[in-house]
């Protein structure tokens, strides 16, 4: 799900790792390299899924009564505890409007499943008495980055991994972008297997890979490890309202 241009070759040394540290019988199993030529519900709702990663909101809308969850990314992002992230709503730098007068401009949202720039951002704004007036469309989190440095849009719930990652990758695109407020913490994006794996087994070479990169590409992939939260911790959030758009 964290797969930018810059992060692709830590990512693949991270499936190396994992997958070297499987049993035989798994590794017979994993293909030797990456998918990223699929459509993401053809792989998360495969028969024959090994290990993938789903968002949240999916996860519980969804798919949940079909997987098997192995664990949850510890990225150890400020203020969430281990298992956790959350989102960083985002506005132009040079605008100084709060959430109050943002809200009566336009909200870019990369799509209606996701907990990060959908879900979450609503439930903050509901919180707060408020919910957007208008709202973008754009399809990922970056093409919403983009729509608000470019004024297309005004304010932006941005996956708090996926910023840090553009900080560290785009700096030029991030340099346009105001972070100013965030949301509380919420369960991170799950890994998932099909119904019938080995969830415990995939979670231990799970950890074991992780632990095994560089401190490096744990750096670029803001994963440092993996805790087991039930699946409860994220059957247990409201399905959030469709978008008005």
């Amino acid at each position: 799900m964290y797969d930018m241009p810059w992060a692709q070759a830590a990512n693949d040394r991270l499936w190396q790792a994992v997958r070297a540290h499987m049993p035989s019988d798994l590794q017979s199993k994993a293909p030797e390299t990456l998918t990223r030529d699929r459509d993401l519900w053809q792989v998360w709702q495969a028969p024959d899924l090994l290990l993938a990663q789903t968002c949240g909101l999916p996860f519980r809308a969804r798919l949940h009564a079909g997987v098997t969850l192995v664990a949850s990314p510890d990225h150890r992002l400020p203020g969430c505890p281990p298992g956790h992230y959350r989102s960083t709503l985002i506005r132009r730098q040079g605008d100084t409007r709060d959430l109050p007068a943002l809200v009566k401009s336009v909200m870019a949202y990369n799509e209606p499943l996701s907990q990060s720039g959908w879900a979450a951002p609503v439930a903050h704004l509901a919180g707060l008495g408020l919910e957007p007036e208008a709202t973008l469309r754009t399809g990922a989190h970056h093409a919403s980055i983009r729509a608000v440095a470019g004024g297309q849009a005004d304010f932006a719930a941005i996956d708090a991994v996926t910023w840090a990652m553009v900080v560290d990758g785009q700096p030029d695109l991030a340099a346009r972008i105001y972070p100013f407020d965030q949301t509380a913490p919420t369960p991170a994006l799950p890994y998932i297997t099909a119904p019938g794996q080995e969830g415990e087994t995939l979670a231990t070479a799970l950890a074991q890979g992780i632990a095994a990169l560089s401190p490096q590409d744990r750096a670029t992939l803001h994963l440092h490890g993996i805790t087991r939260l039930p699946a409860t911790a994220y059957t247990a959030l409201p399905l959030p309202p469709a978008p008005k758009d």
